[in-house]
């Protein structure tokens, strides 16, 4: 992670358009390249953000006879084009953390109950779904469920009760080493929650995992009007 306390300003350009004035700001970039601008207040809530996947590209503005000014602009574009453009005049403090891998949050009763049921009732999942194992073990941490599809693809499926983009990124991690197996490969991801955030919901489709909202009322064999997957 890096933090820069600076001073600058911000422009969103894209679907709308957003201007923050010359300003002290806590600017953060995280691992899964995020960027995000926060003010002094506020509590958690940043003044303006990237979702990944996007980029950062830092360059010096020069005057008109190519003289660095001291001043740097960072633009942070994502795929369709949407660009934070990061005015950055003065630069107080800018540090780097390695924070290292994120265990994630210890699952509550709900999740831990949800990830009971989905297993017994793995063809929610689709027709033809059979059970692996739950708590599949990794290197990194277990597999809320190892299963295979119809056609005898193994699929790796993360459970949460709201399915934020730590999620997708722990997902993503497990895929990556459990498609290093030769007896599992290729193995596909199914990110399942009661509610996934919209920004997740692009993350993880934008790295070919599938989502599913679980309908937990559903699941315990309660009639719901509510739509359980899709």
């Amino acid at each position: 992670m890096r933090l820069v306390i600076a001073r600058c300003s911000v422009d969103y350009v894209g679907r709308l358009e957003a201007h923050l004035p010359l300003a002290d700001r806590l600017l953060m970039v995280k691992a899964d390249g995020s960027v995000s601008i926060h003010a002094d207040d506020r509590a958690y809530k940043p003044l303006n953000w990237m979702t990944p996947p996007c980029t950062l590209t830092e360059t010096q503005i020069s005057d008109a006879d190519g003289e660095d000014v001291g001043v740097h602009l960072w633009v942070v574009e994502n795929r369709k084009g949407e660009q934070l453009r990061i005015t950055v005049e003065q630069i107080h403090s800018d540090l780097y953390y390695e924070l290292g891998d994120d265990p994630g949050l210890i699952k509550d009763g709900v999740e831990q109950h949800l990830q009971e049921l989905l297993a017994e009732h793995i063809g929610t999942l689709g027709q033809g779904y059979t059970l692996i194992r739950r708590e599949y073990p990794t290197a990194i941490g277990p597999v809320d469920i190892l299963c295979r599809d119809a056609e005898g693809g193994t699929v790796a499926v993360e459970i949460k009760r709201r399915g934020g983009i730590d999620g997708v990124e722990q997902l993503s991690r497990y895929l990556e080493l459990l498609n290093r197996d030769e007896l599992l490969r290729p193995v596909q991801g199914v990110f399942a929650a009661q509610e996934i955030k919209p920004q997740a919901r692009t993350l993880a489709e934008d790295r070919g995992i599938t989502c599913v909202t679980l309908d937990y009322q559903g699941l315990r064999g309660i009639e719901s009007d509510e739509l359980t997957l899709f």
